[in-house]
């Protein structure tokens, strides 16, 4: 019983990382990153490089979640890398619903198309609260 529970947890960990994996790569083909910053900066020659830098990342991402490790960073330090962060969070899914034109369609079937600057503020002052919530009151009660 036990050896067939472990299979299929490693079945669902794998299916599961699949999944995972397609999806980033339907979401870098989706937006165009590589192509367009070899057309940014005319290293169409570099095409291997990119692709293996977007490999090693994944790979160091991977490697970084499965082994804990603490830097001792001190807090300062911490507040910039997280601002950055989540500017570089939010630009990659304003990127993404830019390219899907996700705003400009929601607001027409909604019907508030005159008002699609209040839609977008609406939408990043709720992500910024939501943020706000996890990180001041819920990261706070897990360290009490």
């Amino acid at each position: 019983m036990n050896l067939l529970h472990d299979l299929l947890l490693a079945c669902a960990g794998f299916a599961g990382g699949l999944a995972v994996g397609a999806g980033y790569v339907g979401f870098i083909t989706v937006l165009g990153i590589i192509p367009r910053l070899m057309q940014i900066t005319a290293t169409w020659e570099k095409i291997r490089s990119y692709e293996w830098a977007v490999i090693a990342g994944v790979l160091a991402g991977t490697l970084v979640s499965f082994i804990p490790f603490t830097l001792g960073l001190p807090p300062f330090v911490l507040i910039p890398v997280g601002l950055l962060s989540g500017i570089f969070i939010g630009l990659l899914a304003a990127a993404l619903t830019e390219v899907l034109n996700v705003f400009p369609i929601l607001a027409k079937r909604i019907g508030i198309h005159a008002h699609i600057i209040a839609l977008m503020m609406a939408i990043a002052l709720g992500k910024v609260a939501g943020s706000l919530f996890h990180w001041l009151y819920l990261v706070y009660q897990q360290r009490v």
